[in-house]
């Protein structure tokens, strides 16, 4: 699946901007970073799916070449036996869904780069 584009919500936006202020780090990577920090924590289940109201990101500037590699890793946790396969506008709502929860997240872990070294340390 290939999409172009991808708007995060409000809220991630803001807490994006606080985390780069703190460590330097770019929006986009820190985006990668929180998607990955949420699909540890396992499926969205029936949580509110966030507003997409926020920044948006073009597909190569959020995902780059991992773009293939982290849709499968969404859908491989979001999806269920035995029942139907995500659709794409599904897959990307739950994509969206994910990186919100993540900065979520690292918003309250996050006060320096180092910190999220120690976060990468202590992932299983």
């Amino acid at each position: 699946m290939h999409y172009s584009k991808l708007k995060i919500s409000k809220d991630a936006t803001s807490r994006l901007r606080s985390i780069k202020q703190k460590t330097h780090i770019t929006p986009n990577l820190l985006c990668r970073y929180a998607l990955m920090q949420s699909l540890e924590d396992g499926p969205l289940g029936d949580i509110p799916l966030p507003d997409q109201e926020g920044q948006e990101f073009n597909a190569y500037t959020l995902t780059g070449e991992l773009t293939e590699l982290l849709l499968a890793l969404v859908r491989s946790v979001e999806e269920r036996r035995g029942e139907p396969a995500l659709s794409d506008e599904v897959l990307m709502a739950r994509v969206r869904g994910h990186i919100h929860r993540g900065v979520g997240s690292l918003s309250v872990r996050v006060k320096s780069p180092s910190d999220l070294v120690m976060l990468a340390a202590q992932a299983p």
